[in-house]
């Protein structure tokens, strides 16, 4: 194979995106290259004055049925993939010039099903057919063909003429050409999934105890991902990392997430803001729910609240623990406001995040010029998404948990019912537990922590750390919640709390020994409530 093309003599130019498509063209023509073109993109040229040769003349064969066929024909084809020195005669044979330049990009599948009026129809007709055709072929032959397939690789190739792209280019182009078919074809797989093969919302209805359909998840998973960032390093320093973006229309959530301001963000930054934006949007919608802020420290909640104002959240929260939220992550569902800025100005933060910042706010912060503030986007769309981590030779993937509460599908297994003011604790203590990793225990008072026991191997080791945490911090333990993410599965740990002093418990239930625990907490006057759902977060 040889290692430089000849000059573009002939060019194919179909696109979805027309951006940069004139300048494109026009530096061609002016290179003397024939211009082939379909449909929009050839109105485009010719409104700009460009002379183009429509492909439906070039081929002798008209576009077909509504479209879906126009650039499926041997003459584009033997013109795209023919060899230089192999298929020379074949070429000239059946008269097919060849065609030395390739610029497609797809029918837009991922923006049409992002709408939420999209159809059925819809999104069928915006599968592409023969612009994946087109790049394939253009790629595998990128000896000689140069591929085009992102309107900001079109500068590299304009200065390159009238010569042809190095093969050093070629090649590079060649890789991003099949790096978008992969992803184009990993976009439709994953929606034709979504509604195919049962991975769908009811899966996210099952109770605890009732096991999961086998169609739940897909039977094929892709991962096509774009490097939105390079980062400094990994979770140490001699681990090389990267922010990796979903494929959407638009960036979105905390990966699509500008930075306002600070320095950039490390990979362990990234994993406790994630933990810290998830944990804040269950304690209260974003921008309507109640004001609640949460403190995260490794990926684990060490102070969350609600309060009436976000500044009085932001103080509940701190209290839990002020020492353990040094250097930590804050979130709040609301947009910031200077009474809360001037407070968390007070604070060393690595982040903070929230669905928005008031000038006034961003006025306060801006003297701490190394803090990072985050506002991601709070539209959530989770259908067909599944949660993945790496094991050795594979991967596990799950669907996401659903955090409810719906005190009329819940069991008060105890003589004492809660009353309201423990029903309000036990809801946002159990909303805090679900964030919070296993073996996890909440304790909770006026909606904000005073205690939490997170990661250890006992479960009454961490109802143990959470009443020590309280105490620390001088915070009186009587009448407050317990929230477990998990069954007791020895009276013990409801012995500790009830010690402590508190009044009232919200757990899965589920073990052998429930009417133990049960009795134990009737013997201590404690209100208990089985969800028969449990948040496991390992």
């Amino acid at each position: 194979m040889s290692t430089s093309a000849r000059p573009i003599r002939r060019a194919l130019l179909s696109v979805s995106d027309k951006t940069g498509l004139v300048e494109l063209a026009e530096a061609l023509a002016e290179a003397g290259v024939e211009l082939l073109s379909t449909g929009g993109s050839a109105r485009t040229l010719r409104d700009a004055g460009l002379e183009v040769v429509d492909v439906s003349g070039y081929t002798g064969f008209p576009e077909i049925m509504g479209g879906r066929v126009k650039t499926l024909h041997p003459k584009v084809h033997g013109g795209i993939l023919a060899r230089d020195g192999v298929d020379d005669a074949v070429a000239a044979e059946h008269a097919i010039p060849p065609i030395d330049l390739v610029a497609v990009n797809l029918y837009p599948f991922a923006e049409t099903v992002a709408k939420p009026d999209c159809g059925w129809t819809d999104a069928i007709e915006n599968i592409d057919i023969g612009g994946p055709t087109l790049l394939r072929a253009a790629a595998k032959n990128h000896d000689r063909v140069t591929v085009l397939c992102d309107p900001a690789d079109y500068r590299a190739v304009i200065e390159a003429l009238p010569d042809a792209p190095s093969e050093a280019l070629r090649k590079r182009l060649a890789t991003r050409a099949f790096a978008h078919t992969a992803k184009y074809d990993g976009q439709i797989s994953e929606w034709l999934a979504a509604r195919t093969d049962g991975a769908d919302d009811e899966a996210d209805d099952k109770a605890d105890n009732e096991a999961p359909a086998d169609d739940a998840l897909p039977p094929r998973l892709s991962l096509n991902l774009d490097r939105a960032a390079a980062l400094r390093y990994g979770e140490n320093p001699h681990q090389a990392a990267g922010l990796y973006r979903e494929r959407e229309t638009e960036p979105r959530g905390l990966a699509g997430a500008t930075p306002l301001q600070g320095k950039p963000l490390s990979y362990n930054n990234l994993l406790d803001a994630d933990a810290a934006w998830s944990a804040v949007g269950l304690l209260g919608r974003f921008e309507e729910g109640p004001p609640a802020c949460v403190i995260i420290k490794h990926t684990n909640p060490c102070g969350a609240a609600r309060g009436e104002t976000l500044e009085a959240a932001y103080r509940k929260a701190l209290a839990c623990d002020p020492t353990s939220a040094f250097g930590g992550i804050l979130a709040f569902n609301h947009t910031l406001d200077r009474a809360t800025a001037e407070a968390v100005a007070g604070q060393f933060a690595e982040v903070v995040l929230a669905p928005g910042f008031d000038p006034a706010a961003l006025d306060v912060l801006s003297a701490k010029k190394n803090l990072r503030l985050l506002s991601p986007s709070v539209a959530r769309n989770d259908r067909g998404r599944y949660e993945l981590r790496r094991i050795d030779g594979g991967w596990l993937a799950q669907t996401l948990d659903r955090v409810t509460w719906d005190r009329d599908a819940m069991d008060v297994v105890t003589k004492r019912a809660p009353d309201d003011d423990e029903w309000r604790d036990l809801e946002f203590a159990w909303a805090t537990v679900a964030v919070v990793r296993s073996n996890a225990i909440v304790l909770a008072r006026d909606e904000a922590t005073i205690g939490i026991g997170a990661g250890q191997m006992s479960r009454v080791d961490s109802s143990r750390i959470a009443t020590r945490k309280a105490a620390e911090q001088g915070l009186t333990i009587d009448g407050a919640v317990l929230a477990s993410d998990a069954f007791f599965p020895f009276a013990d740990g409801v012995e500790t709390a009830a010690e402590a002093g508190v009044r009232a418990i919200v757990q899965p239930g589920g073990s052998k020994r429930d009417a133990e625990v049960i009795e134990a907490a009737d013997r201590h006057g404690i209100a208990m409530v089985f969800t028969g759902r449990r948040h496991f977060k390992h």
